[in-house]
Parts: structure tokens; C-alpha cells; sequence
């Protein structure tokens, strides 16, 4: 079929007495064609090709309705949709659902990377209230990243507190199969309970937990989340792929489906960093990470809650110890360390340490929990009726002298 311009040509040319053998030798048309312009009054309409059903075509109305429902992932949807029947590529999906998404705002950062074994960051997140034994509980997200390879671990639970940090770390461990040389963590109470420019202190009692596994705690800068990025990245990644997906609303179906998804997705995945897959870099990372299971798990269930008697004193399996006299009637709560002592703490802080006593010691005292107060040494041991089974710590005679001097 000609141009329009063409169309117009022909005719001006006929009428300028061209003959039709001409014209098509001038324009390199068939003279049926010339002939066939030349009768008709105006230049014919073109057809309109039918335009075929595009491969997405079919699946737009799911993608609206996940997309009205808050899911924007194209990762996410590009799975659903293959999984019912889609044969499409993903670039065709990205660019009907850009639209829709929103842009967000970046601030350069320069991101440091550590060596294989080196690092690990971890975060907590709040992901909404989901079953837990037939109860809505608020549910959160222990995130545990690699710094090197970005292998991922994931974990939900119903509390944030100590005992549950703790056993998560411990089941991240028996993931990864290692231990990382250091962690880094914000400033959650749990973990840090002090980070000024001068000093960081971490909570005793997680202090100790690491060191059983041969881990260097890190704080990262207050209000600076990019310093540990690479779990920051992993909790938003959490939340606009794992949570975009369809799940049960219960507790186990979530922690169920994580290992999943960690195993099949997001450990699979080439990093936007590396340009590799979590797991194919973890090769490498695996065997700088220290040993693991080479000893017993680190006891966190065994606490026990105690009151402190008005002469600041708390029982133990029978045996008596002291703590600061401060704490009087106040509940404590008290462990078993592994090098057969007993702590106690009181919220945060390790308050007093004694040897686990044995055989006939019943009482155990520490004189430094007195100072201040207005007793003696003879004023300890008249609440009992068999001194020798009270056992002072011994101390220089200046703590006696101090104490003494306390007096009214």
C-alpha cells in the first residue's frame, strides 16, 4: 500500500500528462498499482491489525488485585504468576507495575566489607500480631546476616527479651555451622546498656554468652543504622518479599515457611553487591567461621527469681548468699554460671557473684554488699546459730576498718 504523499504524487504526475508505464518506472511501483491509484477518488483506508493478547495480558487483573493489596515486589509477583502459567519475561512484569510503585528517596553511603568469617549484624524487627496458641501476639524478627557471604538467618518470636536473643543466636549458629569472630548490634537494651562517646558497656550477662563462643561484641553509632546496613537491608528485604508472599497467619506457619524461603530465595539470589548468590560466597565464608558444637549449649533456661530478706540475704538450693544491701526486699533474679558460681542480677546488671556453695556451708557473704550500712562482722554471723557455717570473703584489714567505722 502507498503513502499518502505517494498517493498525491501519482496523481499530480497524471495530470501532467505522465503516462502509467512512466509513473511506475519513476516511483518503482507495479503500473497495476499506478493503474489501480488512478481510479479511485481518495487513497484507501489501511486495516487495522488485530493486535494479539500479550503474554501478561491474562494475569493483569491478579497483579492489580496484589498490587491494591499492598504488593508491589516484582520478584514476589513474578513468582505467583509463573506458578500459574506464565511464560513471559520478567522486564515485561517490571515495567507494567513501575507505575504503581513509589521512589524512593537514596542517600550515598560508602559500604564497608569485611573479610570472610570476620562479621556478622544483627537486627530485631516488628512484623505485626500473628496466632500463637490461639492468642494474637505481637511477633518479631531476629535477623542474622554474615558481613561476607550475606548468608541470611531469620527467626520469629513472640519477645525480644534476653533468653529469647540468646536462643536465636544459638539456632543462627547451627545454621550457618560457625560462629563469626565478632557481632554487631544497635543499641537495644538487651545487648547494650550503655554507648557514650567514652564508653560502651555491654548487658553482663549477654557479654558472657558471647564469650562462651569466643564472639567480640560491636555497638554500632547511635541514630547511624547505616553503619550496620547489610541487616538493615535484610529486615526491609524481609518485609517487602518474605511478607508480600501468602502465609498462614500463625506463628509456626511463618517460622515454617522462613526456612523455606531463606533456603529456596533469599539465600539463593545474587546480591546487588557481590553479584553472587549468599550461598555460593558461604563456600568460602563456612570455613573462617569458628567451631561449632564442640560443647555444650550455653544454659539460658536456668534462672530462677528470689526475694532479698530484710538482712540482704537470698536462698539458693538451701545455701544463703549476699547481695547489696540496697536490694532489700526486692525480687531478684539468679543463675548458675559454668564455673560453678551463682550470679545475681536484678533487671540489666550482674549485682553479686558467690562460689557455689557446698557440703555444710549454708551462708556465703560478702562484706563490700554491707558498706554503708550501720552493722559489724560479729553483727553478719549473729543471724546465725552456727558460725562456722557462715563463710566471709576475706578481705584487707582496710574493709574491716571501713566498716567498723560505719558505726553510730
Amino acid at each position: 500500500m502507498v503513502k499518502i504523499g505517494e498517493f498525491f504524487m501519482i496523481r499530480e504526475l497524471h495530470n501532467k500528462g505522465w503516462t502509467q508505464i512512466a509513473i511506475a518506472e519513476e516511483m518503482g511501483f507495479d503500473p497495476k498499482t499506478i493503474r489501480k491509484y488512478l481510479n479511485q477518488d481518495q487513497l484507501p483506508e489501511r486495516k487495522k491489525r488485530e493486535k494479539k493478547p500479550g503474554k501478561l495480558d491474562a494475569f493483569k487483573t491478579y497483579i492489580l488485585q496484589r498490587i491494591q493489596e499492598g504488593t508491589t515486589n516484582c520478584s514476589v509477583l513474578y513468582d505467583e504468576i509463573k506458578a500459574m502459567g506464565y511464560e513471559g519475561k520478567a522486564t515485561i512484569l517490571r515495567d507494567f507495575v513501575q507505575p504503581y510503585r513509589a521512589q524512593p528517596k537514596k542517600q550515598a553511603t560508602v559500604r564497608y566489607e569485611t573479610p570472610p568469617g570476620k562479621q556478622a549484624q544483627m537486627d530485631w524487627g516488628y512484623v505485626g500480631k500473628y496466632e500463637v496458641d490461639g492468642q494474637l501476639k505481637d511477633v518479631y524478627a531476629f535477623v542474622m546476616v554474615l558481613s561476607y557471604s550475606r548468608m541470611k538467618y531469620i527467626e520469629f518470636t513472640t519477645s525480644m527479651d534476653l533468653e529469647n536473643l540468646m536462643k536465636c543466636h544459638m539456632n543462627a549458629f547451627a545454621y550457618f555451622n560457625g560462629v563469626p569472630e565478632q557481632i554487631l548490634y544497635d543499641n537495644m537494651k538487651t545487648a547494650v546498656i550503655r554507648h557514650t562517646p567514652v564508653e560502651i558497656r555491654f548487658n553482663r550477662r549477654f557479654e558472657d554468652f558471647l564469650a562462651y563462643y569466643g564472639i567480640t561484641p560491636k555497638a554500632c553509632r547511635p541514630k547511624r543504622p547505616q553503619t550496620k546496613g547489610k541487616v538493615e537491608n535484610v529486615v526491609g528485604y524481609l518485609k517487602k518479599n518474605f511478607f508480600q508472599r501468602k502465609h498462614e497467619p500463625t506463628l509456626r506457619a511463618l517460622n515454617e515457611d522462613i526456612r523455606v524461603w531463606l533456603d529456596e530465595v533469599a539465600n539463593q539470589r545474587p546480591n546487588q553487591t557481590t553479584l553472587e548468590s549468599p550461598f555460593k560466597r558461604f563456600e568460602v565464608e563456612q570455613a573462617r567461621l569458628g567451631k561449632w558444637a564442640t560443647k555444650p549449649l550455653f544454659p539460658i533456661t536456668h534462672w530462677e527469681v528470689r526475694e532479698v530478706s530484710k538482712d540482704c540475704f537470698i536462698s539458693y538450693r538451701g545455701k544463703q548468699y549476699s547481695v547489696p544491701f540496697r536490694y532489700a526486699g526486692q525480687k531478684v533474679k539468679v543463675k548458675e554460671t559454668l564455673d560453678q558460681h551463682i550470679e545475681v542480677y536484678d533487671e540489666y546488671e550482674c549485682i553479686a557473684k558467690h562460689p557455689l556453695l557446698k557440703g555444710q556451708l549454708r551462708y556465703h557473704a560478702q562484706l563490700e554488699h554491707y558498706k554503708g550500712l550501720n552493722v559489724t562482722t560479729s553483727g553478719l554471723a549473729t543471724r546465725h546459730t552456727q558460725p562456722d557455717a557462715l563463710e566471709v570473703e576475706r578481705r584487707s584489714l582496710q574493709v574491716y576498718e571501713q566498716l567498723e567505722g560505719s558505726e553510730s
